[in-house]
């Protein structure tokens, strides 16, 4: 009995089937992509971002504290009745007082609210810049464990063609045997060597599995390891000139600017500290209801419903030093911030110099790299022909092959060097 073929819709569907099956294919990440899902998930950024909003909040309530408020007064006293008009207590201005009254406070004079003020918005600015310096530390860690990736990668491309190369130099002595040109050592020394190639592949491949493990981390929420990194190493950014960056470096620097901010947020705090010891004062204007019955007049026709005005005028008289203390606290705080900025700047000229100069050497030293690559390469080839000629040993073609893995692996390493010395250095400047 024949057997009735498969419809169409069958097919389709078995092969809808596979494809839902099928492993989804790993993602892959170019280096402005990774910044944005390590910014998105990087917890000490999210922090500093965090603590400049609470810092804008308290900007908010501070100068809002400045401003005139208005509260809506309500409540009631019931006094105990002894039969006298005002009750068991003679401060209550009767048995029942009802309150239904509209408060406007403002502080006329208050310089230490002021102050207070000014102590906010640098606090602010401070806060602002300790995410700017949040963001260019993760950008850098990003970058140095984007680019750890990508030459982890290399690495392993690059044992891999050592691979390939040591198993075509087996082949090529083992013909040399059995031409009898060769002796059967040729091949021992080229199979030994092949052995630790195929080794250099595994660390290769667990150095590279390492290095995405580790990179995941700064990534995702749910830690995935299918992904790889865009190799961009050979596109090279060119180094500024030194004017140029420490300019940057000046103008831009976060450290400097949130050490600045402090200087003014404990220069402000010295002047609150001193407006404590001046007086203060303030209106307060009540209008509405204080009174036994809850009405508009009274029975007798006289109005319940009025306004008042009440100025204070508070001054500071002894507190046993409390304020000294407190003005001396504050100018302590001012001169350790002072020492800090300097130190700042010292440390800012030290790293600027130190960066500039492993950037700028690292990056004269791609082309003697890449031309001891190129030779490299070249030695390898022309030594293969002289040994099936019959002119240089095995060891000399096991040297050459050697020669070639770690001029490529330096070669990268290069790459990986210069991009990590200018990621070290943007840290600094920002972006350039």
């Amino acid at each position: 009995m024949l057997r009735k073929p498969p419809t169409l819709a069958l097919l389709l569907a078995v092969c809808w089937g596979a494809a839902a099956q099928s492993p989804p294919a790993p993602l892959t990440l170019t280096l402005p992509e990774a910044l944005e899902r390590a910014k998105a998930v990087s917890q000490q950024l999210l922090s500093a971002d965090i603590s400049a909003r609470l810092a804008h909040e308290d900007k908010v309530q501070a100068k809002a504290a400045m401003l005139p408020s208005v509260n809506w007064l309500n409540g009631y006293t019931f006094t105990q009745n002894n039969g006298s008009d005002t009750g068991v207590y003679v401060s209550n201005n009767g048995q029942h007082v009802y309150t239904n009254q509209a408060n406007v406070h403002a502080d006329v004079f208050a310089p230490a609210k002021r102050a207070e003020y000014q102590i906010a918005i640098a606090a602010e600015a401070a806060a602002r810049a300790k995410v700017d310096i949040a963001a260019r530390g993760l950008v850098a860690t990003v970058i140095q464990n984007f680019y750890g990736t990508a030459i982890a990668q290399r690495h392993y491309r690059n044992a891999q063609r050592s691979l390939k190369e040591s198993e075509d130099f087996v082949e090529i002595t083992r013909k040399q045997e059995a031409g009898g040109e060769a002796a059967h050592s040729d091949v021992v020394k080229a199979q030994l060597t092949l052995d630790q190639r195929q080794r250099d592949v595994q660390e290769g491949q667990l150095a590279y599995d390492k290095a995405r493990i580790g990179f995941a981390v700064f990534l995702f929420q749910d830690f995935r390891q299918d992904f790889t990194v865009t190799d961009d190493l050979d596109k090279l950014t060119p180094l500024p000139a030194f004017p140029e960056v420490a300019r940057m470096a000046t103008n831009s620097n976060p450290d400097l600017r949130a050490a600045q901010a402090t200087i003014t947020q404990q220069t402000y705090g010295v002047q609150s500290a001193r407006a404590d010891r001046l007086p203060t004062f303030s209106v307060d204007y009540f209008f509405g209801l204080n009174s036994n019955q809850y009405t508009w007049n009274t029975p007798t026709g006289q109005t319940n419903v009025g306004s008042s005005v009440v100025a204070s005028l508070n001054v500071p008289v002894w507190n046993w030093g409390a304020l000294n203390s407190k003005v001396k606290q504050a100018e302590l705080r001012l001169q350790q911030a002072r020492t800090d900025l300097t130190f700042t700047q010292r440390q800012l000229l030290s790293n600027l110099n130190s960066y500039y100069l492993e950037a700028n050497v690292a990056s004269s030293q791609m082309a003697s790299l890449k031309h001891s690559l190129d030779l490299s390469d070249e030695s390898l080839k022309l030594t293969l022909l002289r040994y099936e000629a019959g002119e240089v040993s095995v060891l000399e073609v096991v040297d050459a092959q050697s020669t070639l893995l770690g001029a490529r692996n330096a070669y990268d390493d290069g790459l990986a060097r210069y991009r990590l010395s200018l990621a070290a250095l943007q840290t600094l400047t920002g972006a350039f």
